[in-house]
């Protein structure tokens, strides 16, 4: 099958599309013919040799495929050959063919394309995860989503407007893509550029209450000001640590303010934990995408031949929501 190797580790030119063996599912998989998958922030970390896959997953790159099942392994039940589905893979989807855990299968619906199912698994959960079932939002809360124009900054603005309607969204964003983020619902965007201490912002927004909940994929630099925007009770969920892994921490504010710190995960995960989340994200949320309340957000699809380029949009930070790569 055609998928994408790696000759070593470094930068886009590391990447070339050749020939490897066809996986076999095993016990408790499926094997799915890939007919898209998406570029996400990981993928590039593990292309430069600084995200190894989980033991036992594919070395190719890639966290989500969609696809049709292509043949069924032992003990496999509830799923049938030719079925639309999407799902979380360890590893494997810049391929033509991906070995899935048949406990992370979601089924595509009718009204979903390809492309726009292969953005669903990877960013929405991630989001779905720590925002909701993590972070505990719940309706008339207040959130912090950074990044705003990333796949999982996206995913979490549309989730909170599609399950939450009441609460209060803010984004920091670049300044360019400040008016796109405005677009999807936040109700507060920030030039982080220009204002790298979000917290008096949030401050003044709050009338000094704060948020209940942050998704923090920046790390260390924000530590200060993330914990200042915190009112009383709030959850910081840290998913990345782009700007570094250690910072300074009031630990007797964090006490007074009873506020948590949450470090958060999604791919390492035991299998059956990956399974408890799809089934919850699957109850939860899927019915949004099937009644296209929530789209999914492609910036550009490009073929498989082309993931360098795909990569470099990626690195430049010049897309709005998700880069998509078609394969079949």
């Amino acid at each position: 099958m055609k998928a994408v190797l790696l000759d070593g580790f470094g930068g886009v030119e590391v990447m070339k599309v050749g020939e490897v063996a066809k996986p076999a599912p095993g016990e408790g998989q499926v094997l799915v013919k890939v007919h898209a998958t998406t570029v996400n922030r990981p993928d590039l970390v593990q292309r430069m040799g600084n995200y190894p896959p989980p033991a036992g997953d594919s070395e190719i790159l890639g966290l989500e495929v969609a696809g049709t099942i292509e043949e069924l392994g032992p003990g496999v039940s509830g799923w049938k050959v030719g079925d639309r589905v999407m799902t979380l893979v360890g590893g494997g989807a810049y391929a033509e063919y991906a070995v899935a855990y048949a406990s992370h299968l979601m089924p595509i619906p009718e009204s979903m394309s390809f492309a726009e199912a292969a953005c669903v698994c990877e960013s929405y959960i991630t989001a779905f995860l720590n925002i909701f079932m993590i972070g505990g939002l719940k309706d008339r809360n207040t959130v912090i989503i950074h990044g705003g124009g990333g796949g999982v900054n996206t995913a979490g603005i549309q989730l909170c407007k599609a399950l939450v309607p009441a609460t209060k969204i803010i984004v920091t964003a670049a300044p360019e893509k400040m008016e796109r983020v405005k677009g999807l619902g936040a109700d507060l965007v920030v030039n982080f550029r220009e204002t790298p201490d979000f917290s008096e912002a949030v401050k003044e927004f709050t009338n000094k209450k704060g948020v209940d909940v942050i998704l923090d994929h920046v790390g260390a630099k924000y530590l200060a000001p993330n914990m200042a925007s915190l009112g009383y009770a709030g959850r910081l969920v840290i998913i990345g640590v782009i700007s570094g892994i250690k910072a300074e921490l009031n630990l007797a504010l964090m006490m007074v303010k009873r506020q948590q710190i949450i470090g958060s995960v999604l791919r390492s995960r035991p299998v059956k934990d990956k399974g408890d989340i799809v089934a919850e994200f699957t109850r939860v949320a899927l019915p949004k995408f099937a009644d296209r309340t929530i789209v999914p957000i492609i910036e550009k699809s490009f073929p498989l031949d082309e993931v360098v380029a795909a990569h470099r949009m990626m690195e430049e930070d010049k897309h709005f929501g998700k880069i998509v790569l078609q394969i079949a």
